[in-house]
């Protein structure tokens, strides 16, 4: 029986990640999941493929959103009263043009000094409005794409025999960073063809693929690039028909609510595989076909 077995939230997009044993689902995912965003003078966003030190930072966000501390290691951690309601300015997401609220000066500082690149901190406005695409269309704060990022550990698992072949030494889920972690679909990629999911209070819709980035190349724990694993080896196996390698899942949120560790996961409605045949998972070992759901 498939069921929830880790859930994490980020805070600010590219940071650490918060473990939780609960979360309430938005219609933009998880409570305060990439609400805040770290942008160049500019306003050009800053991820981990550029600046892998931002897996350094350990945010802490209270559950009113009101409050928000910074943590890194050799320094002082920051508290900042969240700016909700401050002057807009223009941020670039992608290439999208959004807005964002500056948290003013003291984040700068800090955050500069901790990325030693001239940085901000910008929160989502209230009024964000993004329409994320792929087979069912969401909302999102500032993700990458949609509001939810599925692993399940199985698929996992099957990545770290393949490095184990190559003499490569096995990853830990964080290295993905995926908001929804699953145990019990025995096949590697079953998220690939959960198409409806129910968990919880909650109800998920598959969007698309997870395409993967130079991040997965990042040690989250060090905020240092350590490639060319694990997208050397996914590029023998999951290579993706528009380019990249595929790992993992991202879904829309068609009805909000709560999810905890424990729930079981109901999948409502299966699908194809978007993954060209010739790159769908090939394991030696044999495992169980997943039944349709009644």
């Amino acid at each position: 029986m498939a069921s929830v077995v880790e859930l994490s939230y980020y805070p600010i997009k590219g940071c650490a990640g918060v473990s939780a044993r609960e979360v309430l689902l938005t219609p933009a995912g998880p409570v305060h999941d990439r609400s805040f965003m770290v942008v160049s003078d500019e306003g050009v966003y800053r991820t981990q493929r550029r600046h892998p030190r931002l897996a350094l930072i350990k945010p802490a966000i209270s559950g009113d959103g009101e409050q928000l501390t910074l943590h890194a290691q050799h320094t002082e951690p920051l508290d900042l009263s969240v700016d909700a309601a401050g002057a807009r300015r223009p941020v670039d997401l992608f290439g999208a043009a959004y807005q964002g609220i500056d948290q003013g000066e003291l984040a700068a500082e800090w955050l500069s000094d901790v990325l030693r690149a001239h940085s901000r901190l910008v929160r989502v406005p209230p009024e964000h409005d993004r329409v994320t695409d792929g087979r069912t269309p969401g909302t999102s704060g500032y993700a990458d794409s949609c509001a939810l990022h599925v692993l399940s550990r199985s698929t996992l698992e099957l990545l770290n025999r393949k490095l184990a072949e190559r003499g490569a030494a096995p990853l830990p889920m964080n290295r993905f960073r995926p908001n929804i972690v699953i145990d019990g679909w025995d096949e590697p990629h079953t998220e690939d063809r959960a198409y409806g999911l129910r968990m919880g209070t909650a109800e998920l819709g598959y969007a698309k693929l997870a395409i993967r980035c130079a991040v997965t190349m990042v040690e989250q724990e060090t905020g240092e690039k350590s490639g060319p694993e694990p997208l050397r080896t996914l590029a023998g196996y999951r290579r993706a028909a528009e380019g990249g390698v595929a790992f993992g899942t991202k879904l829309s949120v068609l009805r909000p609510g709560r999810i905890r560790v424990g729930d079981h996961v109901a999948v409502t409605s299966w699908g194809e595989s978007e993954l060209r045949p010739s790159h769908r998972v090939a394991d030696r070992r044999a495992v169980p076909a997943v039944r349709p759901a009644p």
